[in-house]
């Protein structure tokens, strides 16, 4: 069973109608301890601040449960957009610690490298470049396109971590797979056929 785990940040019944969309009719929005217990996969969303998320996710008293899911049964997970970013050890955006589940900081977009005059959030749709051959990845084309709205992106210390990259006036890390810990910082429910794809891939192939 999949779980979309509700933690009460972030668009939860668009990522379920997706996974129905790709054959996911059981996906499950719930931030009940018995149900991501039972969890065969787990989704992280949310979009918004970083210390918000992490707060949230604290007071929901799913931390505990969720490190034992993730990090001693090795269940997958799949962080979007700032779901992904908590699963880092923190933010620029603010002072809470995150997570912690991969060697990584989540820092915002430095417009003093730009060499044109972008605007930050980096919204709408960019080119993605695979640096891993990933099950995730399977069947996806090669000028795979996906949906982004982000201010900070992560920052990953190992390389081999790196698992897909866009370039919004340089080329950043755009999700990161370590085993059974997989981020994204874009939005694949709203990314059309390579979103659709894509989370086909994670409910088939982890």
């Amino acid at each position: 069973m999949i779980v979309i785990i509700d933690y009460e940040v972030g668009n939860l019944t668009s990522i379920k109608k997706m996974l129905k969309k790709v054959g996911c009719a059981d996906a499950l929005i719930s931030g009940k301890h018995e149900d991501i217990e039972n969890a065969s996969k787990l989704i992280l969303p949310g979009v918004g601040h970083f210390d918000y998320g992490m707060d949230k996710l604290h007071s929901s008293g799913l931390v505990d449960l969720l490190n034992k899911k993730v990090l001693q049964e090795k269940i997958p997970i799949l962080g979007i957009c700032l779901g992904a970013q908590l699963l880092t050890r923190g933010s620029e955006e603010g002072s809470q610690k995150g997570l912690g589940w991969i060697a990584a900081d989540t820092v915002k977009f430095d417009a003093s490298k730009f060499d044109q005059n972008l605007k930050v959030p980096h919204m709408g749709w960019s080119e993605v470049s695979f640096k891993k051959h990933a099950p995730l990845f399977s069947d996806m084309p090669e000028e795979s396109r996906f949906y982004f709205v982000h201010t900070y992106h992560i920052d990953c210390d190992n390389p081999e971590d790196i698992a897909v990259t866009a370039k919004y006036g340089y080329g950043f890390t755009a999700g990161f797979i370590k085993e059974n810990i997989i981020g994204m910082q874009f939005h694949p429910e709203k990314s059309h056929k390579y979103g659709m794809q894509l989370l086909s891939n994670f409910i088939k192939n982890y």
